[in-house]
């Protein structure tokens, strides 16, 4: 799976101009199809998601092309859970107000925290690895109350400095986050130890 800008057109353009790499062996990848359609709920109501299939050219691989709107085996919108996740870092408050705020059940944002919070610091570490390549001259967040907060600090770190970097408008965090996880921020196998001393700088910024 590769992590990839939400507008379709882009996509398709990069797509054809051979600026996609397999992450499995570096070839251009070309279309390959669509995946299986669904609805993601997002924050405004439902949103319709196709992502594009695509393979390499140079090893045979297929792999889903995932926007950066989406994160992997999840029915809400990268952006809904991120904000959720970044309530809990900036508040002292529980699942069922950040719930109700997001007017999504109260198990579901209960599983999207307890999720994230078992694997906080390895997440703070990726995100960390990530500022410093990113940022020439980077400031390290200060502890911000506890390993949720730390972590969500981190990922708006990494996502003001591509911001300042690529003088983009400013990337917002759940791009961010789901680009740089690869839309696995809440996969039981992500992150593991050996991702984080094989993190490069991608050629271009993901845009949302």
């Amino acid at each position: 799976m590769v992590t990839v800008e939400a507008d379709v057109d882009v996509v398709e353009r990069r797509l054809a101009a051979g600026e996609l790499s397999c992450p499995a062996c570096g070839g251009a990848l070309a279309g390959w199809g669509r995946a299986r359609p669904r609805r993601l709920r997002g924050s405004g109501g439902p949103m319709r998601l196709c992502p594009r299939r695509s393979r390499c050219t140079g090893c045979g691989v297929t792999h889903v092309l995932l926007p950066v709107t989406a994160l992997l085996r999840r029915a809400d919108a990268a952006g809904v859970i991120v904000s959720a996740l970044a309530a809990k870092a900036s508040r002292p408050v529980g699942f069922r107000r950040i719930a109700s705020e997001l007017a999504r059940p109260a198990e579901t944002v209960r599983g999207w925290l307890r999720r994230f919070a078992a694997r906080a610091e390895a997440v703070r570490s990726v995100f960390t690895v990530w500022l410093a390549a990113v940022d020439a001259d980077p400031v390290m967040p200060e502890p911000a109350g506890g390993p949720v907060a730390d972590a969500v600090t981190a990922i708006a770190a990494v996502a003001a400095a591509v911001t300042e970097r690529f003088v983009l408008p400013t990337v917002p965090l759940a791009v961010a986050a789901v680009a740089i996880s690869g839309g696995r921020l809440l996969v039981p196998d992500w992150p593991q130890a050996r991702v984080q001393h094989e993190l490069t700088l991608p050629p271009r910024p993901l845009r949302p």
